[in-house]
């Protein structure tokens, strides 16, 4: 069975009915915090989008997409999103959003390949948002000022909701440490990447990984990434490759590193022209979304993934995220989560 970890005497904050109310106020107050902080607009996103178009993210590229044909038209697939990161690009272009402004939405998605424990879910539900950019703005320094703002916007969240919840203790640190993917190799060569997390996540508090999806001195990447929506291979004033992350944070819940949002500075032609070539995907520049970026027609951008249950599990102190989202799970999960007192929505 999947694995699952629940602490020694574990007992939820909160019952079921003050859960679900705590949940609409978080998700009520980050949206309204983050928008404003990015100046995002919210917009109507799909929930499934049609094959062939290259729109879909194909994450790590080993997933499959949940698929299903449409009577009405000719029995065309079409596939429920993995995420919106290519989306969103083609929507700031259609709707002409200026630079310096964006795109938010509610992204919700089904991963039939997850692997179920205790932070990840078949269902997957969170903040997707694209910021209109410069040129001129493409470095790390950037990168940096933006992930800053999500993180303000998080901690004014947690603030609030441990004020409406005095049982709930504050924990986030007040600063963000960054770190690039190699220089973590470096710090621990000894570890797995995920052994890496934990170790730099326990020591701040609050971390971004910058620069995941390309090889590292090891010839190991941190963590896989599509090659046509963060620029993970363009080098940095750091004298690294990447101008991307994860943002991470330590969850003493759980004893273990969490990510809360996967973001970047997206890839203009020429990164998305060298990123396909060194992962053999050449054949997507036919596809419609590679087409438009390449002719010039797509805005350059900033985006990211930020976890809806995710948040509201940390925030509210959940040890399991089947208690701040509705979804399926094996029924000796939910069985051994009820007799610790952690009952899955």
């Amino acid at each position: 069975m999947s694995k699952l970890a629940i602490p020694d005497n574990y007992r939820p904050m909160l019952d079921l009915k003050q859960t679900e109310l705590a949940i609409k106020r978080i998700k009520d107050f980050f949206l309204h915090s983050l928008s404003t902080e990015l100046r995002l607009r919210r917009v109507t996103a799909p929930l499934f989008v049609q094959r062939g178009l290259g729109i879909n993210d194909d994450l790590n590229g080993v997933e499959r997409p949940v698929a299903f044909p449409i009577k009405d038209m000719d029995d065309a697939i079409a596939e429920v999103v993995h995420s919106l990161a290519k989306w969103k690009r083609v929507t700031l272009a259609d709707y002409e959003v200026e630079n310096g402004f964006g795109i938010i939405t509610d992204m919700n998605a089904i991963r039939a390949d997850e692997e179920l424990d205790n932070i990840h879910s078949i269902y997957v539900d969170q903040w997707d948002w694209e910021r209109v950019m410069g040129k001129e703005d493409r470095n790390i320094d950037f990168l940096k000022k933006i992930v800053n703002k999500i993180y303000s916007a998080i901690l004014r969240t947690e603030f609030y909701i441990c004020e409406t919840y005095p049982q709930l203790e504050a924990f986030l640190p007040e600063e963000v440490h960054y770190i690039h993917s190699e220089e973590l190799l470096q710090m621990y060569p000894a570890m797995t990447a995920k052994e890496r997390e934990d170790a730099i996540c326990k020591k701040y508090g609050a971390v971004f990984v910058i620069g995941i999806g390309g090889k590292l001195s090891d010839g190991k990447e941190h963590d896989l990434r599509a090659p046509d929506y963060d620029d993970w291979s363009t080098p940095n004033q750091d004298g690294y490759k990447g101008l991307n992350g994860d943002l991470l944070v330590w969850y003493p819940v759980l004893g273990r590193s969490i990510e809360l949002s996967s973001m970047g500075i997206r890839v203009d032609a020429e990164a998305m022209n060298r990123q396909l070539a060194i992962q053999g995907k050449e054949e997507r520049k036919q596809l419609y979304f590679h087409r438009r970026l390449l002719e010039g027609s797509l805005p350059l951008s900033i985006g990211g993934g930020i976890g809806q249950s995710r948040l509201c599990m940390i925030l509210l102190h959940k040890c399991h995220i089947g208690e701040t989202q509705a979804s399926i799970w094996p029924e000796q999960m939910r069985e051994e989560c009820r007799k610790a007192g952690a009952p899955l929505i």
